[in-house]
């Protein structure tokens, strides 16, 4: 099993706001004994998608080269309203509440065919870069940013 489980940003204002999607392929490990019948994504793994989510969004501020990478530190708040089924596509919000060198706060909610599934207030730290592996890049990030970018040479943005 992966566990990277953003697939794709929609829409970001980076260091502000974050929209983005995944879907969890019924095939997941997990479908098989959660629950045996009646398979749903775990809710530990909803609120790491949203977390993964909140942090794209830090990630891509133009200090995050030099306060490093959001982890997440602290879940403040979870709820969970409805189940998230297989091969469902999920649309994750993120809301970023405050951002200061050491930490930084978000809202971030889940929704599945139109209706919020989940909801949580995150905590984050930040992990220096030079503690990751050599190399190490975020392509779901670096596709965004870059399509943005050719939006931009193009005057589509």
């Amino acid at each position: 099993m992966r566990f990277l489980f953003v697939d794709r940003i929609l829409d970001m204002v980076p260091g502000k706001s974050i929209k983005a999607e995944h879907t969890f392929a019924g095939g997941e490990d997990f479908f098989q004994d959660h629950f045996p019948g009646f398979p749903v994504v775990p809710g530990v793994l909803l609120t790491e998608m949203m977390g993964q989510t909140a942090a794209k969004c830090l990630d891509a501020e133009s200090r995050a080269k030099q306060r490093g990478k959001a982890m997440l530190a602290q879940i403040r708040s979870a709820s969970f309203r409805d189940w998230v089924r297989p091969d469902e596509n999920a649309i994750i919000k993120a809301e970023i509440k405050s951002s200061q060198s050491k930490f930084a706060t978000a809202v971030c909610s889940v929704e599945v065919r139109g209706r919020r599934v989940c909801s949580a207030e995150i905590l984050f730290s930040f992990l220096s870069l030079e503690n990751f592996a050599p190399g190490y890049h975020d392509e779901v990030l670096e596709a965004f940013l870059s399509a943005r970018e050719r939006g931009k040479e193009q005057g589509n943005g």
